[in-house]
Parts: C-alpha cells; structure tokens; sequence
C-alpha cells in the first residue's frame, strides 16, 4: 500500500493484525462474490481497482462485498486519486492462519475447473 499517508477523508478503517479474528475471515470468504474478489486479487499478485474485478452485482452490492472482506481483514483499500485501490493482506492472514488463504483459493479454484464441474 501507499508509502504516504492518503489525503485526509480518504483513508478506511482496518482492522490491525491483532484484531483480525479468524470467524470474520471465514465468514467473508464464504460468498461467492467475494471469493471472486479474492481470487482475482490473488490471481493479479498486485492491487487492482473495485471498477477491475468483474462482479454480476450492482455497484452498491459490490460495495457492500469489499466493504466486508476490508473489515474482516482480507484485504487492504486506499484511494489512489479517485480510484479505490484493493490488495489481499496475505502477510497477515498468513502469519495468523498459516496456509488458510492457499487452501481456499486451491478449493475455490478446483471447484471452477470444468475437470470438476463433471464429477458433481
């Protein structure tokens, strides 16, 4: 994330490491839609912008999805002019949940395979 702190007005709330409670990851990570941020993010290996990832939701729902994912600690926002700017937080999520995130991205990503969707 940015070196500089944002303006000021345009700064989110985060959660600190320590308060990153394991019931808040699970419970963001158990929508589809925002699995699919997730993924996306971890897919880019970089930030990407709301606007980038393709969600079939309406623009206050698609708020709503990084909204939760923000404050259970999944990623990190910050406004780049006037771009909300997202990133996983996988050094802390990994740090405490060793290999959580790996496992349900490995999941989510067996489930979408078409090898997958024909042994259901």
């Amino acid at each position: 994330m940015p070196s500089s702190p944002p303006p000021a007005g345009r700064t989110l709330p985060h959660p600190g490491r320590d308060e990153i409670r394991l019931e808040a990851v699970l419970h963001a990570l158990s929508d589809p839609m925002r699995l699919r941020v997730v993924r996306a993010l971890a897919a880019a290996e970089a930030e990407m912008a709301c606007s980038e990832v393709e969600l079939t939701v309406s623009k206050s729902t698609s708020t709503h999805h990084f909204r939760v994912l923000r404050e259970a600690g999944v990623i990190c926002q910050c406004y780049r002019g006037t771009a909300k700017m997202n990133g996983l937080r996988r050094d802390d999520l990994e740090a405490l949940f060793p290999g959580l995130l790996d496992a349900v991205l490995a999941a989510a990503e067996r489930q979408a395979s078409p090898a997958a969707a024909g042994t259901r």
